[in-house]
């Protein structure tokens, strides 16, 4: 009965076996593929340019002093009216507070030669002075007015100097430098700090001047970031009425979106002009594989197979097609992995 019981389970196992070996094994899935296509795109005309900011200032003291205060640093947000840097404005203070004292001292004056006027008027009116008396008062009243007026604006201009003390943001944005240190000693046109507002760039690039009735009549441009792999749409362009003598070229603005993150001024951009529109074989960007010399792409056959084929590229495109000038037909499947359908094919 033993053997019988062993041999019984011994033949369920072995089927069990025979069935597991016999499920079918599912196919691994192919590389991920784009079609080549032909489509009309913008012909476009590229030139290097730098990123600037429309809006940058530096800002400098206007009197002397120590510095005493540094709000902000390299990188900080501002808001407009915001204190950026205090100077010591102790001597400001007691010059303004002289000037004030000088100010009470010619009105008291005013005050007595106006009445010493008013009664000279009086006293000629009942004949017990002169009209040479009468006229020396009146002077005396002028003059202290002119005192007055005097101390007054020299009252606001000690003001005015305490005011200089306390730096403030002429609008909001971004420093990007500071000059000064905690302690310095502050002079007038001394730089303290440089700051830019982020929301308004712009790329200023250099166009000859034979491509400047074609970018003129379109009035489009897309700008490239190639190190963070952005594209933006130009809000604005506006060719300078002015060209280099020496280079003969004239210099284009490109007036950038303000919700554009992570660019600032001195960033290196390319512009891209459309100059006009045509059909041309696009192939998707990270399709195309670079090695050494060599540019190519994985195509994949029919069965399914990646083969490398090499191509030649051309400049038109935007951030998702590339112009493909040979080695490839309309509506043939390129491998948008070429790396992992090189390593498929390898094993």
């Amino acid at each position: 009965m033993k053997r019988l019981f062993v041999l019984l389970l011994a033949s369920g196992f072995l089927a069990s076996c025979g069935k597991d070996e016999a499920k079918p094994i599912k196919p691994a899935a192919g590389p991920a593929s784009a079609p080549v296509e032909l489509r009309e795109i913008d012909l476009t005309y590229s030139a290097e340019g730098l990123v600037e900011a429309v809006r940058q200032s530096t800002v400098s003291a206007q009197v002397s002093g120590r510095i005493v205060e540094l709000r902000f640093d390299v990188g900080d947000s501002v808001k407009k009216g915001e204190v950026i840097v205090r100077i010591d404005e102790r001597a400001a203070t007691q010059a303004q507070a002289a000037s004030e004292a000088q100010v009470r001292e010619a009105d008291a004056a005013a005050r007595n030669a106006r009445a010493q006027y008013e009664r000279s008027r009086q006293l000629l009116a009942q004949r017990f002075i002169s009209q040479a008396a009468l006229d020396k008062a009146e002077a005396e009243y002028r003059q202290a007015q002119a005192r007055l007026t005097a101390m007054l604006a020299g009252a606001g201009q000690a003001a005015t100097e305490r005011s200089f003390a306390t730096i403030v943001a002429p609008y909001s944005g971004v420093v990007a430098a500071r000059h000064a240190e905690l302690g310095e000693m502050a002079v007038p046109g001394k730089p303290l700090m440089t700051g830019f507002d982020p929301a308004s760039l712009r790329v200023v690039a250099n166009v000859p001047q034979r491509q400047l009735a074609a970018v003129e009549a379109t009035g489009r441009a897309r700008v490239e970031i190639p190190s963070l792999g952005l594209w933006i749409d130009a809000r604005q362009v506006t060719v300078v009425p002015a060209a280099d003598p020496r280079t003969h070229t004239t210099r284009v603005r490109l007036e950038l979106p303000a919700d554009v993150r992570g660019v600032y001024p001195g960033v290196f951009a390319r512009a891209h002009f459309a100059v006009g529109r045509a059909p041309r074989l696009l192939v998707p960007r990270e399709a195309v594989l670079h090695r050494s010399e060599v540019t190519g792409v994985y195509v994949i056959d029919d069965k399914g197979a990646a083969r490398l084929r090499q191509i030649r590229l051309g400049t038109a495109g935007d951030e998702r097609a590339v112009e493909v000038l040979a080695g490839l037909k309309p509506g043939e499947r390129v491998a948008l992995e070429p790396v992992k359908a090189g390593l498929a094919g390898a094993s």
